[in-house]
């Protein structure tokens, strides 16, 4: 992908113009430029920036919605892992996971569920699913409190990394056609005589310039800043979402060694907890907790964080405490606002599609999961609205950027590819020329990250990574991994992504203080 080449292109007349650039956008702009219209999206910051970089890695169905008799999403859901996991398996891969009896009636009783779970998942099931004894939970994960364990349930879903999986989809539309452009905000709506959208106005954040674009129909797929889209259109526009917020928390793989994924089906606030092994580290969360207000940065609540370590210290016999968490990041859920629905736990993960009268498509809720059926949805309202020729979807088979051949690639037991720079699928071996031809860039980036200063170079040439952070926290998960270690490892990044981009030293600084002040957040002291 090439910034300054698409920059040139957005002159040109489009069929589609995507505002946003998370798993909801990228998907919609996969799915039209694959059909073959003339597509462009633009994004605010960068790709994945907000809640799509910030989730709990999983690509799943959701245990949880076959408890709220949702087995409409569920089944969907499922359909959908197995596509994507067939699309993209140098980003995708199985985890078991297992969910502990406590009680004598619990393993018969999330045993029956979790077979509807693999007759739901069909030919797509990735295992299946039985109840364990005592010995063989406790020989999966050795650190589980055993206290009182009568046994347990396994069962199997996806693991991927949100972040990378963005930056396949980015790469496919732009294989397939596609014009994108990070750090250029939307500031306006471009509306004929009739008062129909007609397109769209945009800020090229590095020149301060503003272009216009011309587009037969807008999408809004700005997730939790829809409603901000939404009343560009529309400024008295009533408010489709109830924003929740989500906390992860990500500690030494020491708490949680191994390669088997914890659900615990029932917290507190009557959400399920997860402990995931991922990247040799452990994430534990979520939480879910109502917010007032959207942000492009949350932070977590001291509560949340409390929330977290009590829930895993209850199941850990190596009680976890703020002084061993690496990095905590939240995210922000766009769920779709219903009337007579309290908690947002109980809102519904499911997508919806409006149309305002100005001609403004917007789309909200969802999960990565359903990512794909989400850009397929959203574009047959789209072309119909505009008058498109009407073409089939192409995406359910259709390979993302990376993708090598077969439909599996070894995967590490902790679901997370088993060879360095797998992430980069068919592009690996370019990732280890740049390596092998600059010996600057063959170097580590930090002893406790897993990233060459070559993957940086590739980075910013071949991804359209403009800064350090948008290096560090989503091209690599360094910031995820271990805040502090991305923080020391800023400055050599700078480096050479100021040498990528053509920037000076003064350009350098501000870019490491700029990610340091990002980093405090990813903190707890």
């Amino acid at each position: 992908m090439e910034r300054a080449r698409n920059l040139d292109r957005l002159g040109e007349p489009f069929d589609l113009a995507i505002i946003g650039g998370g798993a909801t956008g990228l998907g919609a702009a996969v799915e039209s430029a694959a059909r073959g219209y003339r597509t462009v999206l633009l994004e605010a910051r960068d790709f994945a920036q907000g809640t799509s970089s910030r989730s709990t890695k999983l690509v799943h169905g959701g245990v949880r919605y076959l408890a709220q008799g949702n087995v409409g999403l569920v089944r969907e859901a499922l359909l959908e892992r197995g596509r994507l996991r067939r699309n993209a398996p140098h980003l995708v891969g199985d985890l078991e996971f297992v969910v502990p009896a406590y009680a004598w009636w619990s393993g018969p009783y999330y045993g029956v569920g979790l077979k509807l779970y693999d007759v739901l998942a069909g030919r797509h099931r990735l295992g299946r699913s039985q109840l364990l004894s005592r010995a063989q939970v406790l020989e999966r994960i050795p650190t589980l409190e055993p206290d009182q364990l009568k046994g347990g349930v396994r069962y199997f879903d996806g693991q991927f990394d949100d972040a990378r999986l963005a930056t396949s989809l980015a790469l496919t539309a732009d294989d397939l056609g596609a014009v994108l452009v990070n750090h250029a905000p939307v500031v306006g709506l471009v509306k004929g005589g009739d008062g129909r959208i007609r397109g769209l106005r945009v800020l090229d954040e590095e020149s301060g310039g503003e272009r216009e674009v011309t587009a037969t129909v807008v999408i809004n797929a700005t997730g939790v800043f829809a409603d901000a889209v939404r009343r560009m259109d529309e400024p008295d526009a009533p408010s489709l979402l109830a924003p929740s917020q989500g906390v992860h928390l990500v500690l030494p793989d020491t708490f949680f060694p191994g390669g088997h994924a914890l659900m615990i089906p029932r917290t507190d606030d009557g959400r399920v907890l997860f402990v995931v092994p991922w990247h040799r580290r452990a994430l534990v969360g979520t939480t879910d907790t109502p917010v007032p207000a959207v942000s492009a940065e949350p932070r977590p609540l001291d509560e949340e964080v409390a929330f977290l370590l009590e829930h895993a210290g209850r199941y850990l016999t190596r009680d976890p405490r703020r002084e061993d968490v690496l990095s905590v990041y939240a995210g922000l859920r766009p769920l779709v606002r219903h009337q007579g629905v309290g908690r947002t736990a109980a809102l519904s993960r499911d997508h919806s599609v409006f149309e305002s009268p100005g001609g403004l498509v917007t789309i909200v809720g969802g999960k990565w999961t359903t990512y794909r059926r989400m850009g397929e949805d959203v574009v047959d309202h789209a072309a119909r609205l505009g008058g498109l020729p009407a073409r089939p979807s192409r995406t359910a088979a259709l390979r993302l950027h990376g993708a090598p051949p077969g439909e599996r690639v070894e995967h590490s037991a902790a679901g997370t590819p088993s060879e360095a720079l797998s992430a980069y699928g068919t592009d690996a071996d370019l990732v280890r020329e740049l390596a092998e031809e600059d010996p600057e860039l063959a170097v580590p980036i930090h002893p406790r990250l897993p990233y060459l200063m070559a993957e940086v170079a590739w980075a910013v040439r071949q991804e359209m990574a403009r800064s350090v952070e948008d290096v560090l926290s989503r091209r690599m998960r360094a910031l995820v991994l271990d805040a502090r270690a991305a923080l020391e490892a800023a400055p050599g990044v700078a480096r050479v992504v100021a040498r990528e981009l053509g920037r000076g030293a003064g350009w350098e600084r501000e870019q490491v203080a700029g990610f340091e002040r990002l980093v405090r957040g990813s903190l707890l002291g």
